[in-house]
């Protein structure tokens, strides 16, 4: 899901993720939020894009044939907060989601029955420049809590960005990059307005190889 004001042509092109697509054989598609943007979180418009997507993915699996135990959300800032968001208000969907850049803010961190009723693993990328990077911590903070996800100790992957990876109560996962010299921006792409080449970390790779290894939890 692209960011805010953006369309999924940019979100192709800035994730790259069409040749990942072709090169793992999976499907992938770029919904496109009225006048630019999602109805997310904190931002941006009224629509029911929850409804959109849901139904999106419904098509998906019914004529595409896309595998119910593996059905994944990711995207950039409005776009990742947008996935937080789907896996709340249709719970049983989504294996797992990859937020980049985006968060679980706003009234969503501060209200406590505000959480996933199914189990849906978690991975996610912070900039360490990162205008939100507070925000997107304490979100990091409050799920964590209200699953009870207990977490290792950081381990270093490349430079000074780590990975720290949990476990929740619910048989979920969730794991997060910490990344201190990147801004709002996408891991390894090389797009010149949100990528962020310089990282050492490619946030498409890493993307799929978690959700490669998680398929929907029973709950």
């Amino acid at each position: 899901m692209h960011p805010y004001p953006a369309n999924g042509a940019y979100a192709a092109k800035l994730t790259g993720f069409n040749a990942k697509a072709d090169k793992e054989r999976f499907l992938v598609a770029y919904p496109n939020g009225v006048d630019q943007g999602y109805n997310a979180l904190i931002c941006c418009g009224s629509e029911d894009d929850v409804g959109f997507i849901g139904a999106m993915t419904k098509r998906l699996v019914d004529a595409w044939k896309a595998d119910p135990r593996r059905i994944y959300a990711t995207g950039i800032s409005n776009g990742a907060d947008m996935s937080f968001k789907l896996v709340i208000e249709i719970p049983g969907t989504f294996a797992a989601i990859a937020p980049v850049s985006g968060g679980y803010i706003g009234t969503a961190a501060q209200k406590t029955t505000y959480m996933p009723k199914k189990p849906v693993s978690v991975v996610t990328f912070v900039g360490g420049l990162e205008k939100y990077y507070r925000d997107f911590e304490q979100g990091i903070k409050a799920w964590t809590e209200r699953l009870d996800c207990k977490a290792g100790s950081p381990g270093k992957i490349e430079g000074k960005s780590t990975r720290t990876s949990a476990t929740c109560r619910d048989k979920s996962a969730f794991t997060t990059y910490r990344l201190p010299d990147m801004g709002h921006s996408w891991p390894g792409s090389k797009d010149q307005t949100r990528g962020h080449p310089a990282t050492g970390v490619n946030a498409t790779d890493l993307i799929w190889e978690f959700f490669e290894a998680h398929p929907k939890v029973s709950s």
